[in-house]
């Protein structure tokens, strides 16, 4: 039903989709503007993508109960939430998709906030790559709504990554989603 909406109503308009690898466990890396962006992701893939959510929304009814048969699982963002981050390191290390939005929030201007470094820091410690995606033209009910799938960026192979390293890896990611979003127009 959402991928018919998306395709009909919305124009959808997705790139790149061959850069998401076929197995193996990968994170989607992706900006933050609207409520439709983990929808049109999830209908994107061929792929089960498991995302991390705000944990306020398990408490909303229609849509705690969506999130739960979607996959997604809960993060709490008042504190560093040891128990999402060994979800998702498990599900990255079992070979599956996990999704997050860097930023921790959606920007209410559609400009690029500065992401945390949790992105960065599961795909360090799972060892898989971080693969950007650009979602344009999510916010709103009408208008067409385009996905760019980057390139994936392997994350360092040392055991444990400094501050800096997490903080350049995830300016990485970010620039390469600020650049396929500029290079869209």
């Amino acid at each position: 039903m959402a991928r018919m909406i998306l395709i009909t109503v919305r124009r959808w308009d997705v790139r790149g989709r061959e850069n998401i690898p076929a197995s193996g466990g990968v994170l989607l890396v992706a900006n933050h503007t609207s409520y439709w962006d983990p929808v049109v992701v999830i209908c994107a893939l061929r792929r089960n993508v498991y995302f991390m959510a705000k944990s306020e929304l398990f408490n909303i009814p229609v849509i705690g109960y969506v999130l739960r048969i979607s996959g997604s699982f809960p993060v709490r963002r008042d504190k560093s939430d040891r128990e999402a981050i060994r979800t998702a390191v498990r599900l990255l290390e079992e070979g599956q998709v996990v999704g997050v939005f860097p930023e921790g929030t959606r920007s209410n201007t559609g400009e690029l906030l500065k992401p945390h470094l949790g992105a960065a820091m599961l795909a360090s410690k799972a060892k898989v790559p971080m693969v950007p995606i650009a979602l344009i033209g999510t916010r709103g009910v009408f208008g067409r709504i385009k996905m760019i799938v980057g390139t994936p960026i392997v994350s360092q192979e040392s055991k444990k990554s400094s501050k800096a390293d997490l903080e350049k890896a995830s300016d990485l990611v970010m620039d390469q989603i600020a650049s396929m979003i500029k290079n869209s127009k």
